[in-house]
């Protein structure tokens, strides 16, 4: 029974961190393929900086923090909602990496790898823990500003009416 309990609690987390990643991960999917135009185009790296992967996760970690701070077990779900999101939005970096390596398109995509292979193992796998690391401590940040707020809030309420 208490396994069954324990199982029923995971997926419900599961299921909370998917339903968080839908949206971030469609604007992802549009970010690389907008950062490569933009670089095709030839404006400079300075310009097109921000428009990255890790400044959306970033972002999208602090909002997840301000908007469910009040969730049971949220630094659980922002963890796996990273673990989703994080992977999924770097492979069309591989993409744009095989595009550039097979036209000879010159963009940074094409720089630093050899292989396919190489590019999964960097831009999927250790692409995806450069996200999930700033993501996570900038959500747990947000999320015990939020807390603190909240707490303060209830405090001062308490001693107004007390």
């Amino acid at each position: 029974m208490e396994k069954e309990k324990k199982i029923t609690i995971q997926k419900t987390l599961f299921q909370e961190a998917l339903s968080l990643t839908g949206i971030p991960i469609i604007i992802a999917l549009f970010l690389t393929p907008i950062r490569f135009t933009l670089e095709m185009i030839g404006l400079p790296e300075n310009f097109i900086f921000i428009v990255g992967l890790l400044w959306l996760t970033i972002g999208v970690s602090i909002y997840w923090g301000i908007r469910f701070y009040n969730k049971k077990r949220f630094l659980t779900i922002l963890l796996l909602s990273l673990m989703v999101y994080s992977p999924i939005s770097r492979i069309p970096v591989a993409l744009a990496w095989w595009i550039d390596t097979n036209w000879e398109l010159g963009t940074h995509y094409g720089l630093y790898f050899d292989s396919f292979a190489q590019v999964l193992l960097n831009q999927v796998v250790y692409g995806t823990l450069i996200q999930i690391i700033p993501g996570f401590l900038l959500g747990s940040i947000t999320f015990t500003i939020m807390q603190q707020k909240k707490t303060l809030k209830l405090e001062n309420n308490t001693l107004k009416n007390g």
